[in-house]
């Protein structure tokens, strides 16, 4: 694994070179993009991006857990936890190496 990760600085740059926006619109437009799906999200909405995939929020009930060290049994919690689900294309394209 190479280690790379993508940034919001990538995207910016990657925003500017392509649609020719000025470096801060570029910046601009990525952080509103990126408010709106975390805010979308916050308030319990799904958010599809077509042909990317779906992130949705899940409500987890409590449980019992254990320690996996002691085996002593704890609460978890309810929680709301973040999920991502890639579409049929988004795994196409990883499965193939991104070769398209």
């Amino acid at each position: 694994m190479s280690g790379k990760t993508l940034t919001r600085m990538d995207l910016s740059e990657s925003v500017f070179r392509e649609v020719g926006l000025s470096r801060n619109e570029s910046a601009e437009l990525v952080e509103s993009v990126l408010d709106n799906i975390s805010d979308a999200l916050v308030s319990g909405e799904n958010v599809k991006i077509s042909s990317f995939g779906t992130f949705s929020i899940r409500d987890k009930t409590e449980r019992i857990g254990r320690n996996p060290k002691t085996g002593e049994e704890v609460p978890i919690r309810p929680r709301r936890v973040l999920t991502f689900r890639p579409s049929h294309l988004m795994k196409d394209r990883v499965a193939s190496g991104n070769k398209s």
